[in-house]
């Protein structure tokens, strides 16, 4: 899997075909500490998905999968199983690959007689693994393109901006909207990238951190600074990933990346989402049928961190009564995208139709 230098030395997600076996990277502890969770059941890794303990959407999906294999060693019986992936895919509602996943080790194990079920549950969890690292090193090699491109026309460092975390944290790869930026890197090619914090979760911060953990030159800004570097010439590009992409190529992601898509749209620059087939819903036909998850108060009303000790700790930020909304992701009309970069490639949103010519699940 996709390493991290210091002080990042782990996998997000390890499935154990084996031994039966699935380990998580507990991102809700970075990145003060590294902390690894051992998921022993079905409910373990819907609460993981649920308390954000693994976020982004592809990695949300691999543990969905995950969360099936761990289903089935319990139960192989038809109605366990559908019953699994009914509460499996209401952990987080927005975030399609979770559903795709899900969907896609259900059907395979309804195929088969009972007796063959658990072996096959949990290689289809390894095999999406696999496959969505795959997908990023491709994404990786499309946005390369891209940036290597504006390289060569500015002749200076390629000044990049993203929004919360579609990095390698998000994945078991290089990242989606990072992916290029660590190709890039590691090909030489100089980029300076600025990562909005992301409120409530700080999501962008852990961007920040990972990105420098590997050398690549990064800077935190406030949420509300990205309109504001745009339009004093600042940034050459934006690359965000995504948790669902309509038909038409609307586009579900972090709260708050419609407004850099808006601020992107009114200084001429271009807007890049990167995602893998997986995140696309063929199913909507635009942006208005997507879920958006509501989540608790409490992240608007408390800021989570670690204290002078480097211990956990949080404190309010308004009275504990306060009412606030708290919606988790917002869509950003296809108009505003300038292409979609994927693991088959990239398109303007009136050419998605390619994606579905060979099926979802078409590999180059």
């Amino acid at each position: 899997m996709f390493e991290l230098s210091q002080p990042l030395e782990r996998e997000t997600i390890r499935i154990n075909s084996v031994n039966r076996s699935v380990e998580i990277l507990d991102q809700r502890a970075l990145p003060h500490c590294v902390a690894v969770l051992s998921l022993q059941n079905e409910e373990q890794a819907c609460e993981a998905i649920r308390s954000m303990a693994v976020r982004g959407a592809p990695l949300i999906g691999i543990t969905g999968a995950a969360a099936m294999a761990l289903a089935c060693s319990k139960d192989s019986s038809n109605k366990a199983l559908n019953e699994a992936a009914e509460r499996v895919k209401s952990a987080r509602p927005t975030a399609v690959n979770l559903a795709w996943a899900v969907d896609k080790v259900l059907q395979a194990l309804l195929s088969l007689p009972a007796s063959q079920r658990e072996a096959a549950a949990w290689d289809s969890a390894e095999s999406i693994l696999e496959q969505e690292r795959r997908m990023s090193l491709k994404i990786g090699k499309y946005a390369l393109g891209i940036i290597e491109a504006l390289y060569r026309k500015l002749g200076r460092p390629v000044r990049l901006l993203t929004h919360c975390n579609a990095g390698a944290l998000a994945t078991v790869g290089p990242g989606t909207a990072t992916a290029g930026f660590y190709a890039a890197h590691q090909k030489g090619i100089p980029i300076e990238v600025y990562a909005d914090e992301t409120r409530p979760r700080l999501q962008g911060a852990m961007t920040a951190w990972e990105l420098c953990s590997c050398g690549v030159p990064v800077s935190l800004i406030a949420d509300n600074a990205g309109g504001h570097l745009m339009r004093e010439g600042l940034i050459d590009a934006v690359f965000v990933g995504a948790d669902r992409i309509a038909a038409n190529g609307d586009t579900a992601n972090k709260i708050g990346t419609y407004l850099k898509a808006l601020s992107a749209a009114d200084n001429n620059i271009p807007f890049y989402v990167a995602a893998p087939v997986s995140t696309f819903d063929a199913s909507l036909k635009d942006g208005s049928g997507i879920p958006i998850e509501e989540r608790s108060g409490d992240e608007i009303r408390r800021v989570y961190g670690a204290d002078e000790n480097g211990l956990p700790a949080s404190v309010f930020i308004t009275s504990r009564s306060q009412k606030v909304m708290n919606p988790g992701f917002d869509v950003t009309p296809s108009r505003l995208i300038t292409a979609f970069v994927t693991d088959q490639g990239v398109f303007a949103a009136n050419e998605l139709e390619e994606i579905w010519k060979d099926g979802k699940d078409a590999e180059q």
